[in-house]
């Protein structure tokens, strides 16, 4: 009886040693990612990513925390704070504090740094990423050409930057390929988040006779759905807020960039490397979102040619173009 009982105590010790050692190397196996943020974590491209950093922390591969709302002037040093902490990786957009963020990767070249830019990468450590969701947004374009009525489309922007164009211009050959005589009004309201900037830009051009706006910036969709007009989404699906307004979304995906950027770090290989091409549709970095409210009000026919371009984007007979020139407005 004592033996038994011997016997089935060092059986429930060696147990919970390998699950302490388990739990142990899991932990060790973790990374330590900081993400740097200059808006808040609800504007909808910082929300891409923070989603997916998200997700990797609660399935345990990382520890995260961030900051957000950052202003200019204070974000290098919070980059060098979470250096300075020992993270193994910083995230965030450099495209305003380019020079900073690149000096503080030059300071700790042995922190992994994966930065939204519009310039390339630099040795050794500074790895750059974009939304390169032109892709889906030629198809939300091809919707936005079937719906229109007045043949008139609004384009509004936050700023004319390389990854702003290359959606708004993807999204205007998208129109034009089904609908050639569609004509663009376009603007920028010089700003990441300023609802009602954006609102009012909207609010002009549908007195200009656009019945469908292509929401680049939160506000525009509000404005939409004031005025009985319809709208495209960018980044994220918002649908659900504005059931009878956006029609269509181009959506983008973070988690094949960040999870690719992790295991990198993890495997002690991570270097400069251009990631931009983990946001296309093919590695599932990009989507055209669910037409939900809108499935039985987009004829037939368009859907048709949407799909069949989908299906020429994945098998690599069409090229979406990038192309990357401040979009012009044709009327």
């Amino acid at each position: 009886m004592l033996l038994a009982k011997l016997k089935a105590a060092a059986v429930a010790a060696s147990v919970a040693l390998a699950a302490l050692t388990a739990a142990e190397a899991s932990a060790a196996d973790k990374i330590k990612v900081a993400s740097v943020y200059t808006v808040p974590i609800e504007q909808q491209w910082v929300s891409r990513i923070h989603i997916a950093l998200d997700a990797a922390a609660k399935r345990g591969d990382i520890d995260y925390e961030w900051s957000e709302s950052v202003s200019n002037a204070d974000y290098e040093r919070v980059m060098r704070e979470y250096a300075e902490k020992g993270v193994d990786m910083v995230v965030g957009e450099a495209f305003a504090v380019e020079q900073a963020a690149r000096r503080v990767a030059r300071d700790y070249p042995e922190t992994a740094f994966l930065m939204g830019s519009s310039f390339k990468p630099q040795a050794p450590n500074f790895s750059v990423f974009d939304n390169y969701i032109q892709e889906p947004a030629y198809l939300t374009g091809m919707i936005a050409g079937g719906m229109t009525k007045s043949n008139v489309i609004g384009v509004v922007g936050g700023f004319p930057i390389p990854e702003v164009n290359r959606l708004m211009n993807a999204f205007m050959a998208g129109a034009l390929e089904v609908n050639p005589d569609v004509k663009f009004m376009v603007s920028f309201i010089g700003s990441w988040f300023d609802p009602p900037k954006a609102k009012e830009a909207a609010f002009a051009m549908i007195e200009r006779k656009a019945d469908v706006l292509y929401a680049e910036r939160f506000g525009v969709s509000d404005a939409a759905k004031e005025r009985g007009v319809l709208a495209i989404g960018n980044v994220i699906d918002t649908q659900a807020q504005y059931p009878d307004t956006v029609v269509a979304s181009a959506l983008w995906h973070m988690e094949p960039t960040i999870d690719a950027a992790i295991a990198a770090v993890k495997a002690k290989s991570f270097k400069a490397e251009d990631y931009g091409h983990y946001s296309n549709m093919k590695p599932g970095g990009a989507s055209l979102a669910p037409y939900g409210t809108f499935e039985d009000k987009i004829p037939a026919e368009l859907k048709a040619k949407v799909e069949a371009k989908k299906a020429a984007i994945l098998d690599g007979s069409f090229t979406v173009e990038v192309n990357d020139a401040e979009p012009k407005p044709t009327m």
